[in-house]
């Protein structure tokens, strides 16, 4: 059962009635599965919740309402100008990033968001695979390098979010070290999942004005980029456009790849499943990564998806506007397609990239699984006798209801003279 403490009045007319649940606390910050069969099991697969402020949204659980709200973009659109609550809705409010209307495709619709998602499959399709693997290589190299004398690191920081970030802004052209870059990843980091004391809002926008700068920069001298094949893509985007779907695809490929790297690093580690295995196999490392998306997927929770008309979801009466957020952790653990309890993991039907139009737009979760897959095996090929430093269980996650993801994960290993 949940926390009764947890259940508040709503304000009145909401979607929420008076058994909503905030979206907080230890039990959903640690232990999300718990509060997820709580949550299923007092209101079904549509449950009533509470964002930060109390503000009223429905939390989608079942996998097959996921994936119905996600096919049908006629019901449940992405246009959060729709959302009913905007008056409640003050200026700092801490998820303004997920949900203040931007000129991104991640808000666009219908002929204007497949123009839009067009141009950034288009452009990820001028990535190299087989180059991106080898930059991911020689990127995992130089990190392990720095730690690989010392027979201890902390992967996390050092390790599973430097990776991507390094691998991801070179894709776009940036460069891969130095203060401005680090401090766009950090910037991204707080307006996508914010600790105590951050201010989300005033970070978004460092990120657009930094970005505003490398789309001028790129104007002027293009090169083989992400960012210049935008800017050089027959649709002819404005550069504003340019700069907030930048955002859209640096934000879905750093932090989430970081987590899901780590979540699956923390698999082999603790699971003895892969513990005969893991040195090096490459078919483990595959079922790992695999089936860290269906039990740890790096984005638990997505906001989301607003009502277009008055209309009916798992037995849930859902006003025009009301705001739907898509639990993609409570999907991919559905016992409705999970009935024994066991997550196979050669089956890749999750919805960890989401599902429908406003996907993950392709090849980006192929890229994502480059960059993840490299770096998992090339750390346990180099450090074969990696093992954590600390007990299984004390291992804490990020308090986020949103992204799935570590706070640490220490490891020791026999110190590699380089």
């Amino acid at each position: 059962m949940t926390d009764p403490s947890s259940a508040r009045q709503a304000p009145p007319g909401c979607p929420a009635h008076t058994d909503a649940v905030r979206l907080t606390g230890l039990e959903y910050q640690q232990t999300p599965s718990q509060m997820y069969r709580a949550l299923r099991s007092e209101h079904g697969a549509v449950a009533p919740v509470l964002l930060d402020g109390d503000i009223p949204a429905w939390l989608v659980l079942g996998y097959s309402e996921v994936t119905y709200v996600t096919s049908h973009d006629e019901l449940f659109a992405r246009d959060s100008r729709r959302w009913n609550q905007w008056e409640n809705i003050p200026a700092d409010w801490p998820l303004l990033p997920y949900v203040g209307y931007q000129p991104s495709v991640l808000f666009t619709e219908g002929d204007e968001h497949r123009r839009r998602a067009g141009v950034i499959s288009e452009a990820l399709e001028g990535v190299d695979q087989f180059e991106l693997a080898h930059n991911c290589q020689l990127i995992a190299d130089r990190l392990i390098a720095a730690f690989a004398g010392s027979g201890q690191a902390e992967l996390m920081t050092g390790y599973a979010h430097a990776l991507p970030m390094r691998a991801v802004v070179q894709m776009c052209g940036m460069p891969t070290s130095g203060e401005e870059t680090r401090q766009l990843v950090e910037d991204l980091r707080i307006s996508l999942d914010a600790a105590e004391g951050d201010d989300p809002v005033a970070a978004y926008g460092r990120v657009g004005e930094r970005l505003r700068q490398l789309v001028k920069d790129k104007r002027e001298s293009p090169g083989p980029d992400v960012t210049s094949r935008m800017l050089l893509h027959p649709a002819g985007l404005t550069d504003e456009e340019i700069v907030q779907d930048l955002i859209s695809v640096i934000a879905a490929a750093q932090q989430p790849t970081a987590n899901w790297i780590c979540n699956t690093l923390r698999l082999l580690l603790t699971d003895e499943r892969f513990a005969v295995n893991v040195s090096g196999g490459r078919l483990s490392v595959g079922e790992a990564l695999n089936e860290a998306l269906w039990l740890d997927t790096p984005t638990q929770n997505f906001i989301g998806r607003w009502a277009v008309r008055d209309t009916q979801l798992g037995g849930r009466q859902i006003r025009a506007g009301d705001c739907l957020v898509l639990g993609l952790a409570a999907a991919n653990t559905d016992p409705q397609i999970w009935p024994d309890s066991h997550v196979g993991a050669e089956n890749s039907a999750h919805l960890s990239f989401s599902n429908g139009e406003h996907r993950c737009p392709y090849p980006a979760p192929l890229l994502a699984d480059v960059m993840a897959r490299t770096a998992v095996e090339t750390l346990l090929e180099r450090l074969p006798d990696l093992v954590l430093s600390v007990e299984p269980e004390t291992l804490t996650w990020r308090p986020s209801v949103w992204m799935r993801g570590l706070t640490a994960l220490p490891v020791r290993f026999t110190p590699v003279v380089q």
